[in-house]
C-alpha cells in the first residue's frame, strides 16, 4: 500500500473508532428515524417553539421516565400514550438519550 493511501485508511479508521463505530452510526440514524415522527408537535430535534414542550436539551433520565410513564398509562395524555406503546422500554431510553443530547 503506498504511503498517502496509507495514511488516508488510517485517518479514516480512527475517524469511525472515535466516532463510535459502524455500529454508533447504525444506532444514531435508526434512533434520528424513529425521532423523526416527534417533530410532528415537538419540533425540529425536540426544540418546539410553541403549545407543546420542548424536549431537546432535556435531562436523559426525566425524559425516559415520562416517556415510561406514557407508555404505562400513569401520566394522562391525549396522545402520547399511543406513541409510547410503539416502543419497549430500551427504545424510549435510546430515545430518551437521543433528545438530551440534542440543543434547543
Amino acid at each position: 500500500m503506498s504511503k498517502p493511501i496509507h495514511i488516508l485508511c488510517a485517518a479514516l479508521l480512527g475517524s469511525t473508532l472515535l466516532a463510535g463505530g459502524p455500529a454508533a452510526a447504525e444506532e444514531d440514524t435508526q434512533v434520528r428515524s424513529w425521532a423523526a415522527s416527534c417533530s410532528a408537535c415537538h419540533g425540529s430535534a425536540g426544540a418546539s417553539v410553541g403549545g407543546m414542550p420542548a424536549i431537546a436539551g432535556q435531562d436523559r433520565g426525566k425524559l425516559a421516565t415520562l416517556l415510561k410513564e406514557f407508555k404505562n398509562g400513569t401520566r394522562p395524555a391525549t396522545v402520547m400514550h399511543q406513541h409510547a406503546k410503539g416502543y419497549t422500554d430500551e427504545e424510549l431510553d435510546r430515545l430518551a438519550a437521543y433528545f438530551s443530547r440534542q440543543r434547543p
